[in-house]
C-alpha cells in the first residue's frame, strides 16, 4: 500500500494538521487513491444513454401533492451553499452579499423568504465565506440567527509529483474547496445532520445561494413526502446556452445519473442538448433519514471523482500545475436507489454568475412579490432577454455599477441585449426587441436618460 501511494502519509498528515475529520480524510484518500491509478473522472458516451419521458417527472403534474407539502412543512429545511466569493465578477466577500433587487443582498431576501414562509433555514459557508456571512447574520437574523456550518478543505495535488502543494508565500493557496459534493460529509462531520433531525427534520431543498428562484416548493416536497422519495433533482431543458455544460443521463447498467463538462471525454455527445435535454439545476431533494443510513453503511459518501487541473495560484499561471480534487452534489441522484429527477420551470433557475446575469435579475423582467420570492414579470410578454456585455467593461463588478450608475435599463420588452464597448447609461432607458449597442472608440459614450431604443446603434 505504501508503495503504490508513498505521498499518501503526507496529505493525511497536512489533513490531521488542519483538524480535518476522519471521515473529511478518508474521502481525499479515497481520491487520492483514484489520482494515482490514473483515474480521470471521466465518463464515456457508451456507459450512459438518455433518459426516457417516463425517467424524468414533469413538475406541473406533481401540484395535487400541495396539500402534502404544507402538512410535510414543518419537518422540512432549506439548506443553502454559501461558498462562492463571486471572484469571476471581481468581488472579494461573499458573493451572497452583493446587492440584488431593492438594496437587498441574496442573504436579505432568502432570510425573508425563510422568515415570511416559516421555513428553517440553515447554511453551508466556505472556510472563506464563514466569518462575514455570520457578521451579516447576526445583523439580519439578530433574534434567531440560522444555523450554519462550514465547507471541508482539500489539500491541492502536485501535477508532476503527485505530492501536497506548498506555497509558504500563501499557504491558504495550498487547499481548494472540494466542490458542493462535499456537503454530504460536511453536514455529517459538522454535527449539523443529526440535531436537523432530533429537531424532527427530515425532507432538505439544497440550493446555492445566488439562486433566487430556488425556494420550497409545496408540490415537490409533498411529492417526496407522500411517496417517501429519497432524492429528487430538479432539471430543465437545456437550451443552446446550455450546451457547455452537464447533463442528465441514465447507465447503461440502470440508474440516473449525472455528467458533468468536466467529465466529457473528447469527442463526446455531452454538448448535444436534443440528445441529452436535461440539466442539473443544482436544486436537489434530500430525505435526511435516508442519508444518514447512507453514511452509516458507507462510511464516507464516494460521489464520481471531478479531476481539476489548475494554477496553483489562480492569478499566476507560472506558479505549480496543479489538481484540485472536486464533486458535485448532483451526482448523489446514482447513490440512491429510486432517486427522481423532476422537470421544473425556467424560474426556478435564476443563478447569478456574471455581471450580466446582475443586470437580468436586477431588471423590470423580474418582481418580488409579497414572500420575497423572485417572479417573472406578468407583464413580459417576449422571451429572454439573452444580455451580453462587453467583458472588457462589465466583468468586475465596480465596472458594472459605475455604468449603471443610476440603475438598469428597463428589459421587459427586450429579447437580446448585446454591448460592446464602453458605454455608461443614464437612467431612465428602455431597450426593446433586439438591439447590439455599439462604441467603437476608446473614450467612453453615455445612454442618456428617457432614450427608448429598438434597434441596433453606433454611438
Amino acid at each position: 500500500m505504501t508503495n503504490r501511494y508513498p505521498h499518501l502519509n503526507l496529505f493525511e498528515a497536512k489533513m490531521a494538521a488542519e483538524q480535518l475529520g476522519g471521515m473529511v480524510i478518508e474521502t481525499f484518500k479515497h481520491y487520492y487513491r483514484e489520482v494515482v491509478e490514473g483515474a480521470t473522472g471521466l465518463i464515456p458516451d457508451d456507459t450512459i444513454r438518455p433518459p426516457t419521458r417516463d425517467e424524468v417527472l414533469v413538475a406541473g403534474e406533481l401540484k395535487p401533492f400541495a396539500e402534502d407539502g404544507r402538512r410535510a412543512l414543518p419537518h422540512a429545511v432549506r439548506i443553502t451553499l454559501n461558498g462562492g466569493l463571486g471572484t469571476s465578477m471581481g468581488l472579494i466577500g461573499p458573493k451572497s452579499l452583493l446587492p440584488v433587487r431593492e438594496n437587498l443582498t441574496f442573504i436579505d431576501i432568502i432570510m425573508r423568504q425563510a422568515q415570511s414562509g416559516a421555513i428553517r433555514q440553515v447554511f453551508m459557508n466556505s472556510f472563506t465565506t464563514d466569518g462575514p456571512t455570520r457578521t451579516a447574520l447576526s445583523v439580519i437574523a439578530r433574534q434567531a440567527p440560522p444555523l450554519t456550518f462550514v465547507q471541508n478543505k482539500f489539500p491541492k495535488i502536485l501535477q508532476d509529483s503527485l505530492k501536497p502543494a506548498d506555497w509558504p508565500q500563501a499557504p491558504a493557496l495550498e487547499w481548494n474547496p472540494p466542490g458542493h459534493g462535499d456537503i454530504f460529509t460536511a453536514i455529517e462531520t459538522s454535527g449539523v445532520l443529526d440535531r436537523l433531525l432530533k429537531d424532527g427534520c427530515r425532507y432538505a431543498l439544497i440550493c446555492n445561494s445566488d439562486n433566487l428562484g430556488a425556494t420550497l416548493d409545496m408540490s415537490l416536497l409533498g411529492f417526496m413526502a407522500a411517496n417517501d422519495v429519497p432524492f429528487i433533482m430538479e432539471v430543465a431543458r437545456r437550451t443552446p446556452a446550455d450546451a457547455k455544460g452537464g447533463h442528465l443521463a441514465v447507465r447503461t447498467k440502470g440508474g440516473l445519473i449525472l455528467r458533468e463538462s468536466a467529465q466529457f471525454p473528447a469527442n463526446s455527445d455531452g454538448g448535444d442538448i436534443e440528445r441529452y435535454a436535461f440539466f442539473n439545476t443544482n436544486n436537489l431533494w434530500v430525505n435526511l433519514p435516508d442519508l444518514k443510513k447512507l453514511i452509516a453503511a458507507q462510511g464516507t459518501i464516494q460521489l464520481p471523482l471531478i479531476l481539476n487541473p489548475k494554477t496553483l495560484d489562480p492569478r499566476d499561471a507560472a506558479s505549480p500545475a496543479v489538481f484540485q480534487i472536486e464533486s458535485a452534489m448532483g451526482a448523489a441522484i446514482g447513490l440512491f436507489a429510486g432517486a427522481r429527477a423532476v422537470l421544473v420551470p425556467r424560474q426556478r433557475f435564476f443563478p447569478v454568475k456574471q455581471c450580466s446575469d446582475l443586470l437580468i435579475v436586477r431588471s423590470d423582467c423580474f418582481t418580488l412579490n409579497h414572500q420575497f420570492q423572485l417572479e417573472i414579470n406578468p407583464q413580459k410578454k417576449t422571451a429572454g432577454p439573452l444580455v451580453s456585455l462587453d467583458p472588457a467593461y462589465y466583468r468586475h463588478i465596480d465596472q458594472f455599477e459605475a455604468r449603471f450608475p443610476a440603475g438598469v435599463p428597463s428589459l421587459l420588452a427586450c429579447e437580446q441585449l448585446t454591448v460592446k464597448g464602453d458605454i455608461r447609461f443614464e437612467s431612465p432607458v428602455t431597450i426593446e426587441g433586439r438591439v447590439c449597442l455599439t462604441n467603437p472608440e476608446g473614450s467612453q459614450k453615455v445612454i442618456q436618460a428617457g432614450r427608448v431604443i429598438n434597434a441596433d446603434l453606433t454611438l
